[in-house]
C-alpha cells in the first residue's frame, strides 16, 4: 500500500488565515427497515451467520419510486436548516456518491435546484465509500482559498440497487440513506488538514463493472486493507493535526463492517466509548455512513460543540481519507 498524501492549507504570510468550520448537519433514511431474514432465507444460513460476520442486523432500502437524489435532497435541507442560512447563500454543492440516478447528469445539481441555490457550483464527487471525506476537504479548500463563503457537502448512496442478492459475500452489507454538513468561514471549529491515499493494485478487492452492474467483492483482501488504511490514516491525520489519540472525543470511522471498526479501535487502542458504530441498524451506507453516524452520535447526546472529532473512510478504489473536525456545529 503506498503512502498516503497530505493536503493542508499553505500559509501566506501576508494573508488571513482561512479557517472551515461545520455549521450544520442533516441526515435521511429511507422508511423501509429490511432485517437480516429475508436475505439469510435466500442464501439458506442462519441470521446470526450475518450478524456475526458483519455486525449488521438491519438495513434501510430506498424503494423503487425513490431517487438518488430525493435522499439527498432531504438530508441537505436537514443540514441547511440546521445551518440556519438560505440556502441561495450557498456557493456550492457537493454530492458524495457512486450511485446517481443517470450516467449523466450528476446529481448535485438536482440538489442544487431542489434547495433554490441554482447559482452554486454543483457536482459529483465519485470516490466509493471515501468520497465524503473527499467530499469535504473539496469543500473545506474552496473555503479556505476565499473562493466560497459556504459550501454544503451531501453524502448519499442507494448501493442495495446494485448488489447481487445471491452472494453471500455482499448480500447482507449494503444499505441506503444520505448525510449533509453545512461548511462555512463564519463559525466555531475547523476542519482539517487531510490524508488521502489510493493503491489501484487493490482495485479487484471491491468493483462493479459494467457488464453486470452489481457489486463484488474479495472480503478476506477487503477487510485486511481496510483495517490497516483506516488505522494508519488515523494516526497520520492526528499527527498532522497536533492531536493525540487520547485527546480525539469521538472517532468516525465509515461504517463497513462491526468487526473493521472494533479491530480499528483495538489496534488504536480507543474504546467503544469513543467510538461511533452504528452499522447494525444502517448498514454499510457508503458515502453516507460518516455524516449519518455523525448525526446519530449527535442524536444520542454523544456529540458536542467544542468536540475533537476523527473522521476515517477507506473504499473502492483503493481508496482511503481522514480528517480531525474540531466540531462547532449545533450540539
Amino acid at each position: 500500500m503506498r503512502s498516503a498524501s497530505v493536503l493542508q492549507p499553505v500559509a501566506d504570510p501576508g494573508a488571513r488565515t482561512r479557517t472551515t468550520a461545520v455549521l450544520g448537519l442533516g441526515a435521511f433514511l429511507p422508511e423501509t427497515v429490511v432485517s437480516n431474514r429475508p436475505i439469510a432465507e435466500r442464501l439458506g444460513i442462519d441470521e446470526e451467520w450475518i450478524v456475526k460476520r458483519t455486525g449488521i442486523r438491519s438495513r434501510r432500502h430506498a424503494t423503487p419510486d425513490l431517487r438518488l437524489s430525493d435522499l439527498a435532497i432531504e438530508a441537505a435541507e436537514g443540514a441547511v436548516e440546521d445551518a440556519g442560512i438560505d440556502p441561495a447563500e450557498l456557493d456550492a454543492v457537493l454530492v458524495a456518491t457512486t450511485s446517481a440516478d443517470e450516467i449523466t447528469p450528476s446529481a448535485a445539481p438536482y440538489v442544487a435546484t431542489a434547495l433554490g441555490a441554482g447559482h452554486a457550483a454543483a457536482m459529483d464527487i465519485g470516490a466509493a465509500c471515501t468520497a465524503w471525506v473527499t467530499a469535504l476537504s473539496v469543500g473545506a479548500a474552496q473555503i479556505e482559498s476565499g473562493r466560497a463563503e459556504t459550501v454544503l457537502v451531501v453524502g448519499a448512496d442507494v448501493l442495495s440497487r446494485y448488489v447481487d442478492y445471491d452472494d453471500k459475500r455482499t448480500a447482507a452489507l449494503f444499505g441506503d440513506g444520505a448525510g449533509a454538513v453545512v461548511l462555512g468561514s463564519q463559525g466555531e471549529g475547523s476542519v482539517g488538514p487531510f490524508v488521502f491515499g489510493s493503491d489501484a493494485t487493490l482495485s479487484e478487492a471491491i468493483i462493479a463493472r459494467r457488464d453486470d452492474g452489481v457489486l463484488h467483492m474479495d472480503g478476506h483482501t477487503t477487510f485486511n486493507a481496510a483495517i490497516a488504511a483506516l488505522t494508519d490514516s488515523t494516526r497520520e491525520s492526528c499527527a498532522l493535526a497536533g492531536t493525540e489519540i487520547d485527546a480525539v472525543d469521538l472517532f468516525v470511522f465509515h461504517q463497513a463492517n462491526g468487526r473493521i471498526t472494533r479491530a480499528v479501535a483495538e489496534r488504536l487502542g480507543v474504546g467503544e466509548d469513543r467510538v461511533a458504530d452504528y452499522v447494525a441498524d444502517m448498514g454499510n451506507t457508503s458515502a453516507a455512513s460518516i455524516p449519518l453516524a455523525l448525526a446519530a452520535a449527535r442524536t444520542e447526546g454523544r456529540l458536542h460543540a467544542g468536540d475533537t472529532v476523527l473522521v476515517a473512510a477507506v473504499g473502492a478504489g483503493f481508496t482511503w481519507g481522514a480528517t480531525v473536525i474540531q466540531w462547532g456545529g449545533p450540539s
